[in-house]
């Protein structure tokens, strides 16, 4: 009966070495099946995206990845790679993108981290607000709010009311996601020549002739019309700074053209310039009422730190330089060169830059 007993334990303890060799080579298996599924490709069609909206849950989002056409793992697999990387219940709202390749792993990690897709949208220094608000509505996905407001109701939407709103939105590049607005790129834009007016303020000349910021603003708008060359700027800031200083029209056909409006057809003739409008800087003295458009960080550098020297007058070389003089004798001669391509002395053409 002993014996008996001794074979009837030995088979027990041989079903269940079995039953746990089964069981771990199932684990075993399990897991290797689970590495695999959480670091192979989870998408290999064509770029895509998945949004996460607010209240939305693990089971919520699985789901949307199976619309998308998400079709590795099981949601169990997921939820347990979910928790692995302490991504269930921290899914930030968002949109994702489904890149070619991409892993179950690094999906939920970018959604746990809100490594959202963004886009850009580019303020391009010199544009006025005319083609800054063409731009915002030629941008998608960007949510179009401001599109039926005039610009007293944008300004005033900005938390702005009755300020003018050319010059007041920094040229760069700026960063936006899916659900994000119109008036939202405004308002960091604003934000953002606020700071950038602010510092160049503070490190403005001491002999500089400009009063105030606003003032500041306005004339480096109009060096920022003026001329694309980067090393000119502070040239052609010093030419309207000496004129100030010495009461002289400032006479920058910039000026001329955004006050004329949509009646400028591309040509400036000698009727507009003598045509008084509150930004003809030919018939007005001093600066004119607001910026004529919107200056990039180098130029309000420029219009507060004007290079010293003599010069009181530019003509452009066409070719985006420019020639400066002291005199209006000088003065005319370039222009008798480089206008109407007379009386050039030896070599004017081939001057170096000044």
């Amino acid at each position: 009966m002993a014996g008996g007993c001794r074979r009837a334990i030995g088979i027990s303890l041989g079903v269940l070495l079995a039953v746990l060799l089964l069981a771990g080579g199932v684990a075993a298996w399990g897991w290797n099946h689970y590495q695999r599924f959480a670091d192979a490709p989870a998408w290999t069609g064509e770029p895509a995206s998945v949004r996460i909206e607010r209240g939305d849950g693990l089971r919520t989002v699985l789901a949307r990845l199976r619309q998308a056409g998400v079709v590795a793992g099981h949601d169990l697999e997921w939820r347990l790679l979910a928790r692995e990387l302490d991504a269930a219940g921290r899914l930030k709202v968002g949109e994702y993108a489904l890149e070619p390749g991409i892993t179950p792993r690094e999906l939920l990690r970018r959604m746990r981290d809100g490594r959202v897709i963004h886009y850009r949208v580019t303020i391009v220094e010199g544009w006025n607000f005319r083609q800054l608000r063409a731009a915002l509505a030629a941008a998608e996905p960007l949510l179009h709010e401001a599109t039926d407001l005039d610009d007293a109701a944008l300004m005033a939407a900005l938390g702005h009311p009755g300020q003018h709103p050319e010059g007041r939105f920094l040229p760069e590049t700026y960063l936006y996601q899916r659900g994000d607005s119109d008036l939202d790129i405004l308002r960091r834009a604003y934000a953002a020549m606020e700071q950038a007016l602010a510092e160049a303020w503070a490190n403005r000349a001491p002999d500089t002739p400009l009063r105030s910021p606003e003032e500041a603003l306005i004339l480096a708008s109009i060096v920022e019309k003026e001329t694309g060359q980067a090393h000119e700027r502070p040239q052609i800031a010093g030419v309207f700074s000496r004129r100030l200083q010495k009461g002289m029209l400032l006479q920058t056909d910039p000026t001329v053209i955004y006050g004329m409006g949509s009646a400028y057809d591309g040509n400036i003739r000698k009727r507009d310039l003598a045509t008084d409008t509150p930004y003809n800087t030919y018939t007005r003295p001093g600066l004119p009422p607001t910026p004529i458009a919107m200056p990039g960080r180098a130029a309000l550098h420029a219009a507060v730190n004007p290079a010293p020297g003599d010069a009181l007058y530019f003509v452009s070389r066409n070719d985006g330089s420019h020639v400066f003089s002291a005199t209006y004798a000088e003065h005319n001669r370039a222009v008798d060169c480089y206008q109407r391509r007379r009386n050039c002395p030896p070599r004017a053409e081939a001057e170096p830059q000044q």
